[in-house]
């Protein structure tokens, strides 16, 4: 029975069917018995008489703590993910790779479901030109695209201004869908040289070319008509 086993089982006197098979309260086979053997035995042992396996004939039954193995069952669930508000902090004056590492960051948050409050620290004079933190927050909303909802726009916030996204599941979900898909597809070869001529097409070979032998006997010159006789 490696199985984990349901939370709601029927045990003791909820069992009706008989006979059934056992195991022990140390795990080893005990066989084919009768329910109402079975349950003196598990009150013998102070312990419950709980049915693991319904729908198997004859049944099979365990003798255990029914009221551990509930509460070692829920501490065992997993509690779903809740969602919470991070923060990512700019300046005015953050440079491009700054701001791509930012991002990214904001991205992680994103597809774990967790809201991101965007957040820019103006200095000093810096407060007087709030126009520069809006164009920022724009250029972060249009990389972002529709992955994201604008829940709160930018604005001040004291001395600071924030902006407040929440992830679209949707279309993170399809994002990285598309992401795995790409690294499954097969390289694609560049050199189309390589690639096999269509069904039916023998290729195209070069007739091969033949170089003079470099010891070749030079040929007499040409008899010119005018009676001469090259020498030897």
């Amino acid at each position: 029975m490696s199985k984990r086993l349901a939370t709601h089982l029927r045990c003791n006197d909820q069992i009706r069917l008989s006979p059934i098979r056992l195991i022990g309260a140390s795990n080893e086979q005990i066989g084919i018995i009768e329910t109402d053997e079975a349950r003196r035995m598990a009150r013998e042992a102070q312990l419950d008489l709980v049915e693991v396996a319904p729908k198997e004939r004859p049944p099979v039954c365990r003798i255990m703590d029914y009221g551990k193995y509930k509460y070692s069952q829920k501490k065992h669930q997993k509690k779903p993910h809740e969602q919470q508000l991070k923060e990512v902090r700019m300046r005015p004056k953050t440079d491009s790779h700054d701001r791509t590492i930012k991002m990214n960051r904001a991205l992680r948050f994103l597809k774990k479901g967790d809201k991101v409050q965007f957040t820019m620290m103006f200095r000093g004079r810096e407060r007087a030109h709030r126009e520069v933190g809006i164009r920022i927050f724009r250029t972060v909303i249009e990389e972002l695209g529709e992955r994201v909802k604008v829940e709160r726009p930018p604005g001040m916030d004291g001395r600071h201004m924030i902006m407040i996204v929440s992830p679209n599941k949707a279309v993170l979900l399809a994002d990285e869908k598309e992401k795995l898909e790409a690294k499954s597809k097969p390289p694609v070869e560049k050199d189309a040289a390589k690639s096999p001529p269509p069904a039916g097409e023998q290729p195209v070979q070069e007739p091969p070319t033949v170089d003079a032998p470099a010891d070749a006997e030079q040929q007499p010159p040409a008899d010119t008509g005018s009676g001469e006789v090259a020498r030897a």
